[in-house]
């Protein structure tokens, strides 16, 4: 065999494929007691979602350079197909199993979808088949780790990047599902808000980028100072365009109904967007930039991750501040990154999505109309920002350890002859020529 790390993910496929096969799981199925027009909507939601995914790949790899465009798009694409596998097999049972202590599902209690049938549940999506609010959550679980590799795009070794993925999403990303959304987890019991996943999808994606890029290293190009070019910029638009379109299912879809709820989230959705489009291109105009295309994408994109905690919970002009207020501290952060910052996070994923999401979770609080600090209460803020700093400990110093474990069972950073020839053709055998 030429490729060790190959064989063993086909014999781990091969084996989870026969115990899937022989479970013996129960997926009951029941007709008739479910509301049609919710399972029609949380339906397209999860078809929504799942688009997004794809349209993250195009837009990581429009903007990294012409050598790295398959690399960085596949890094995306793949984990449509890892996490599904995971998800199914213990990943939704740990992320929405019986918990325990409120930290972590049980892992017996849904693997292999075991008791995972058509029937509503009580205390999770209880308006829609229970099998359908699995199968939507999913789509949460692909994105998050395919959100992480903007950060060390260029330099990683795809196996290693495989392996980490996999233990950042049993390990990371599951438990804090069950934090945020279970109902006996702990965040959730302390009356943490997330409508959508700002804090369970971008916040932990940003700090493990973070990670990510402290535990790479520094890009030879990055180092030498070399002025690069984004490869593609109508990848991006159309990345850009995909994530919008796919975002109204990220959010709007979280309602888990066809209800009010859910068209308050579409709209604040794109307004977040729209007003963060627009104060970036600002920005960067009054420093003297022109308008680009590039700039309107990634100001769009830090709007649609700001509201996602905040989406069903703020009015449409408090959206509005959002998007505004976010964008404007994404933007400065990204320039003094590029001026200052020793840190290699290459396509600049924790100040847009990690700030996102950490200024969305806060401004959730601050502008909920139940309880948030304009309307009086101090609880739910102070909450938030306990809920921030454990988030951010864990999911930074998580991520960090998971980095230097996966290193040492497959060195993480490709060669430096591999980096410089780029890893499509190193890692894939594959070029855009």
């Amino acid at each position: 065999m030429k490729n060790r790390y190959g064989l063993i993910a086909l014999v781990i496929l091969f084996v989870l494929a026969i115990a899937a096969a022989f479970s013996n799981a129960n997926h009951p199925i029941t007709e008739g007691i479910s509301n049609p027009a919710d399972l029609a909507w949380i339906l397209t939601a999860s078809a929504f979602v799942l688009v997004m995914t794809p349209g993250l790949s195009f837009f990581y790899g429009g903007m990294v350079s012409k050598k790295n465009v398959i690399s960085t798009m596949l890094q995306s694409f793949i984990a449509l197909g890892v996490i599904s596998v995971l998800w199914y097999a213990v990943g939704f049972s740990l992320a929405f199993g019986d918990s325990i202590g409120g930290l972590i599902g049980n892992p017996f209690t849904y693997a292999f979808f075991n008791n995972v049938g058509t029937a509503p549940n009580p205390r999770l999506g209880a308006k829609i088949p229970f099998l359908l609010f699995a199968a939507f959550q999913l789509k949460f679980a692909i994105i998050t780790p395919a959100l992480i590799t903007g950060s060390f795009a260029e330099r990683v070794r795809f196996w290693a990047y495989m392996l980490f993925m996999c233990l950042f999403s049993l390990l990371i990303y599951c438990p804090l599902a069950h934090w945020t959304w279970h109902p006996d987890g702990i965040l959730y019991k302390m009356g943490v808000l997330d409508f959508a996943g700002g804090t369970v999808v971008h916040i932990s994606a940003g700090f493990a980028a973070l990670a990510g890029a402290i535990v790479l290293g520094k890009r030879k190009v990055f180092i030498e100072k070399e002025q690069t070019n984004p490869a593609n910029i109508p990848f991006v638009l159309l990345g850009t365009g995909l994530l919008w379109f796919g975002w109204f299912g990220f959010n709007a879809g979280s309602s888990l109904e066809a209800n009010q709820t859910a068209v308050l989230a579409f709209v604040n959705t794109n307004l977040a967007s729209a007003t963060a489009m627009l104060c970036w291109i600002l920005l960067d105009t009054v420093r003297g930039s022109k308008p680009s295309a590039l700039g309107a994408c990634i100001g769009a994109v830090v709007g649609l991750v700001a509201i996602t905690p905040a989406a069903g919970f703020v009015s449409p002009g408090a959206s509005i501040f959002i998007g505004v207020f976010s964008s404007a501290i994404s933007n400065i952060a990204v320039h003094w990154k590029s001026r200052k910052s020793t840190i290699d996070d290459t396509l600049d994923v924790f100040p847009c999505h990690g700030l996102g999401g950490i200024t969305g979770m806060i401004f959730t609080a601050v502008f909920a109309t139940n309880g948030g600090l304009i309307t009086g209460s101090t609880t739910l803020f102070f909450n938030h920002l306990l809920a921030l700093l454990i988030v951010s400990v864990f999911t930074f110093g998580g991520s960090f350890l998971l980095y230097k474990l996966t290193n040492l069972l497959i060195p993480i950073r490709v060669a430096e002859d591999k980096e410089d020839l780029g890893l499509d053709l190193s890692q894939h055998g594959e070029s855009m020529e």
